[in-house]
């Protein structure tokens, strides 16, 4: 029997987790970290915080008052709440993270939290954002990447003119400079496994759906 993972889940308040992967992440963490009103979805999931993390602004009172000795309240308006709870973790070297719900009801939040990734991926040993259709992670460097034979794959390059080759995807890539953020997307793995390697320094933010 292989030995446990150990990691930690940030609930952030998008898209709640509703299918088996993210669902299972949530059942399997170690503990959880709400980001501010998402600690209000966790009853339903039959679970309880680790501690509740915010400016605490969409934070219903009844659950102010039920959570009231696990809340962490930072006023400063600098970061999100998503940032603050990423943060908090990190100052209690909780290094591998999976965040749930940072996708959904409003693209500007969408499109802000996995812009964050770039940053989180330099601090922690892995974080990673689940949704309900994937995992979006950053590739800080070239490498190889597990995949399944026919799994959709699409590659954003966060810093403009980065350069990338493939191997191991329907729709290779041979130093293609990204531009914008289209250019390769809705690629699909060949097998178990494909390389990317890229311009030095850059990053790419990589979304694999969930296998079937």
């Amino acid at each position: 029997m292989s030995e446990r993972t150990h990691f930690t889940v940030i609930l952030a308040d998008g898209d709640p987790p509703r299918n088996t992967q993210p669902l299972e992440l949530l059942q399997q963490a170690d503990r959880i970290v709400c980001c501010d009103g998402a600690a209000a979805l966790l009853p339903e999931y039959g679970l309880e915080p680790e501690v509740v993390i915010g400016d605490l602004d969409s934070l219903p009172p009844q659950w102010k008052e039920k959570y009231a000795q696990k809340l962490v309240h930072v006023r400063e308006q600098e970061t999100n709440d998503l940032s603050k709870a990423f943060r908090y973790c990190m100052e209690q070297n909780w290094r591998d993270i999976v965040i749930l719900g940072a996708t959904g009801k409003r693209e500007d939040h969408t499109l802000g939290n996995l812009s964050l990734l770039a940053d989180y991926s330099k601090l922690a040993d892995s974080v990673r954002a689940v949704t309900n259709y994937g995992v979006f992670f950053v590739a800080n460097k070239p490498g190889e990447f597990a995949s399944v034979p026919g799994q959709q794959i699409s590659i954003i390059a966060l810093q403009t003119d980065t350069e990338v080759t493939s191997s191991g995807l329907k729709y290779p890539m041979a130093k293609l400079r990204l531009n914008r953020w289209w250019q390769a997307t809705l690629n699909e793995a060949e097998g178990d496994s494909f390389r990317l390697d890229f311009t030095p320094g850059a990053q790419l933010l990589i979304f694999q759906e969930h296998a079937k």
